[in-house]
């Protein structure tokens, strides 16, 4: 429990720091939302911009004059923030006791080092819910101005339950690199190259029905907001991809930490 709570507050700060990237997002978006609101001739802005940029951002398949449709382009946006912060605290999380030199103060702790990993991971996994419930409430503070349908709060809660999920791989990505890669110093590096990688190969992939396969390889494209919207209901088969996906990086985590030599 020490282990839990000093990781808690060493990782406050950045928390805090995440959470006002958030909260700012919010602010901008819902002002710019402003010019949209019951005001179709702002969509003619579309026409200007690439076929294929807008098929890949989904930006016709979302009524951007309505506030339900605008959560749905910002959405995507919410995700990569979020995962990046998963990342990072995944990988630092783990890493940082051989970076700060403090590997041999844990080491002589009266606990395994599977169970100071468990004590890291649990804490990362509550900055991660903290931050995505920042996430949840700026966003409803943010459209409580503006008048919405009668899908709007189905949507959210279902985007924010999305989000939780592509936010929890990314955190046993960051959890397994911190705890398997010899070079620790490159340990988040290599995880937000993996998170933007991802990202970019979901934007290549809404360029062409011909490259739908690639949705399998990003975790970004498990969850169309679209199909949220419609169907009101997450993709069963994502979802148990995604679940497999954590529990692999975390067993994988567990393995390698436990046998790796570690940086005194």
């Amino acid at each position: 429990m020490n282990i839990f709570l000093r990781e808690v507050k060493a990782n406050f700060k950045s928390l805090l720091i995440w959470s006002g990237i958030v909260i700012l997002f919010v602010v901008v978006g819902f002002a710019k939302f402003t010019a949209y609101e019951g005001n179709p001739e702002m969509l003619a802005i579309l026409d200007a911009m690439p076929p294929a940029v807008i098929s890949a951002m989904n930006l016709t398949a979302f009524n951007l004059t309505t506030v339900t449709g605008f959560y749905g382009i910002m959405i995507s946006y919410f995700a990569l923030m979020i995962s990046i912060a998963a990342a990072m605290w995944g990988s630092d999380i783990i890493s940082k006791e051989e970076r700060d030199k403090t590997v041999e103060f844990a080491l002589t702790l009266p606990v395994t080092r599977a169970q100071l990993l468990t004590a890291k991971i649990a804490a990362a996994t509550l900055n991660c819910v903290l931050l995505l419930l920042v996430t949840w409430g700026a966003t409803l503070v943010g459209a409580a101005p503006y008048q919405k349908d009668e899908k709007f709060y189905t949507f959210v809660a279902l985007g924010t339950l999305t989000l939780f999920i592509v936010e929890m791989v990314f955190l046993a990505v960051g959890i397994f690199l911190g705890a398997a890669m010899k070079r620790y110093k490159r340990a988040g590096s290599m995880a937000v190259s993996i998170l933007l990688g991802t990202f970019f190969l979901s934007i290549f992939t809404g360029l062409s029905k011909n490259l739908d396969f690639l949705k399998y390889f990003t975790p970004f494209k498990y969850f169309n907001p679209v199909e949220l919207l419609n169907e009101s209901k997450l993709d069963i088969g994502f979802t148990l991809l995604s679940v497999a996906l954590i529990a692999v990086f975390l067993v994988g985590a567990y393995l390698t930490y436990q046998r790796r030599d570690l940086y005194i």
